[in-house]
Formats: C-alpha cells, sequence, structure tokens
C-alpha cells in the first residue's frame, strides 16, 4: 500500500509539473502604450523572434495609460499569477518605478524576465569642442559644473537627465549643480550643440549615428558596460577611463510576481534559445536594437539592483524624498 500510494504521489507531482509547463498555452505580449512606439516594437521582436518556441503565435495586446502604469497596476493585482503574459518594459518604465510614477508598487512587485535588445548613452560634444577627452570634461565637473551647458531630449529626472547626473555623481559632484536645458527630443538637443548654444548632450547611441558619420560631434565616451562593436569599437568606455558610469537603455519584459516558477523558467528558456538564432538576431537589428541577452534571475536581479540606484540618486538631486 505505501508503494502504491508513492507511485500515486510521484505520479501527481509529474503531472502537476506537466500542467505548470502546459499553462503557456495562449502566449500574450501586453505593450503598455498605442500602437508605434518602443513597447510595440520590443513586443514585435519576441512575436517574431521567439515565433518556433510555442505552439502558437504570440498575441501583441496593447494596454495604454501613464507610459506603462496602468499594466504595471494590473499585474499587481488581477494579473499576478498569468503564465501566458509578458509585459514590455524599458528603462524609462524602471526609472519611473524608482521615482514613484507607478503608485504603490516597487520593482519587487514583479518579475523581470528577459531583454529583447538595447542601446547605449553617449556622451557628445562637438566635433571642435575644447573638451577632447572625456577627462577634459570631467575635470571641469569636479571643480565647477555649471561651467558646462548639457542638453538632451528630456526633462529634469529624465533618462537623458540621469545619464548627467551620473556623470557628475562619478566625480562627487552633485547633480543638483549641473546646468541642464530641456528639449523636446533628441534631434533638437543636437541641433543646439551644432549651432554652440550648449556644450554637450547625454544622447543615445543609435542617435548620434549620421552625426558621427558625417564628422560633426565628438563621442568622448559610450556609457556601456564593454566597448561596442563597429562602428563604435573605436570608442572607449567611461568606465575604461576610470568613471564608474553606465546607462543601457535596456527593452525587455516582465511577469506577475506569482507566475509559478516552472512558466516563467519556460518564457527564460525560449527567450536563451531565441538568442542563439539567426531569426531573433535579424528582427533585432531590422529594430534598431543592439545586442543585449540577458534572461531569468540573472536579468531580474539585475534590473532590481539599478532601480535601487536610480531611486538613490533621485533622491540624492531632490526629485523624490
Amino acid at each position: 500500500m505505501k508503494i502504491a500510494a508513492l507511485k500515486y504521489c510521484v505520479a501527481g507531482l509529474l503531472l502537476a509539473s506537466s500542467a505548470a509547463l502546459a499553462d503557456v498555452t495562449a502566449p500574450e505580449c501586453i505593450a503598455p502604450a498605442k500602437p508605434g512606439g518602443g513597447f510595440d516594437l520590443t513586443c514585435r521582436v519576441a512575436q517574431t523572434g521567439l515565433a518556433a518556441q510555442f505552439d502558437k503565435p504570440i498575441q501583441v495586446t496593447f494596454m495604454p495609460g501613464g507610459i506603462g502604469a496602468v499594466a504595471f497596476s494590473q499585474f499587481n493585482t488581477t494579473r499576478t499569477d498569468d503564465p501566458n503574459a509578458i509585459v514590455a518594459f524599458s528603462s524609462g518604465s524602471l526609472l519611473n518605478i524608482a521615482t514613484g510614477k507607478f503608485g504603490e508598487f516597487t520593482e519587487n512587485d514583479v518579475r523581470f524576465l528577459a531583454t529583447v535588445g538595447a542601446d547605449f548613452g553617449a556622451v557628445v560634444v562637438r566635433a571642435d569642442s575644447n573638451f577632447e577627452t572625456l577627462d577634459d570634461l570631467m575635470a571641469v565637473f569636479k571643480e565647477n559644473p555649471a561651467e558646462v551647458v548639457v542638453g538632451a531630449g528630456g526633462s529634469v529626472g529624465s533618462q537623458d537627465w540621469m545619464k548627467g547626473a551620473l556623470l557628475l555623481k562619478s566625480v562627487e559632484s552633485s547633480p543638483r549643480d549641473m546646468r541642464y536645458v530641456s528639449f523636446e527630443g533628441g534631434g533638437e538637443a543636437l541641433a543646439a550643440l551644432l549651432g554652440g548654444s550648449i556644450d554637450m548632450v547625454t544622447a543615445d547611441v543609435g542617435e548620434v549615428i549620421t552625426h558621427l558619420e558625417a564628422g560633426n560631434i565628438r563621442v568622448l565616451a559610450v556609457l556601456s558596460p564593454e566597448r561596442l562593436d563597429a562602428p563604435f569599437d573605436q570608442i572607449p568606455t567611461a568606465i575604461e577611463q576610470g568613471y564608474d558610469v553606465e546607462w543601457t537603455i535596456m527593452r525587455g519584459f516582465y511577469m506577475g510576481n506569482n507566475v509559478p516558477d516552472a512558466d516563467y523558467q519556460t518564457w527564460a528558456d525560449a527567450f536563451a534559445k531565441a538568442y542563439e538564432t539567426e531569426e531573433f538576431r535579424k528582427i533585432r537589428e531590422e529594430k534598431g536594437l543592439l545586442p543585449l541577452n540577458l534572461s531569468g534571475a540573472e536579468l531580474d536581479t539585475k534590473v532590481k539592483q539599478r532601480i535601487g540606484e536610480l531611486r538613490q540618486i533621485a533622491r540624492d538631486a531632490g526629485l523624490i524624498k
């Protein structure tokens, strides 16, 4: 009787495990905005890049509201254990979480799943700037930050502002002392730089390619963990120049906090497999993203650490209490 009972118990556990894995039967990607934006792009990469990993195609659903706040709230209330759904996020989402713009819920109330690609920050000056190296710029930031007029496509507290704040913090200057000019977008900021009304721009690598090719600008550093591939392989990182500044513009997904481990891992494994395929690499390149392959617990840990860092910077700058 004991042996029979044990057999039934083992069989039950196997069935439960299979059922947990089988729960991912209607894969869905939530783009927390209207069609056509960055979240839509993120879901399309997953939809195409993971097509071979599931029996059914991934459905893209749009859930606009609060630049991600509505979706974040829903996956912290009514859909915390949904095994089928993944929700697109960006580095902007992480900043919103850090500064409390997503309400009472924090990074610990979801599970970050996987990335589809990234862009990286860049420190940009005119080609004829007196700042010939990052050291030249940082020396001024250390002694008198207000001498440098920094411009970018975003308001105080935005991603681009954060890049500048990190640069100042790396030389023990206060982000409050940054002389910052906000523009509607990166293109307008770069135009102001070329026109001479500002001294530098905290930009993204992807948005400065044409100006770099034209010889109009000088990129003092990329804010990536390691040097990028060509055509950016000749540009040093801030880290290798001695400044602990990194800004990855990450695109990826999270899931509800109560999703069973087996289902979370099914999705994480699907992304890990997709990263090795030509189909995934092709769609990522078509969407203008650079490689960033992180999934599962590694990504979850990394993202939650980053949000903690952003929260502290915002607090130091007086943006939050």
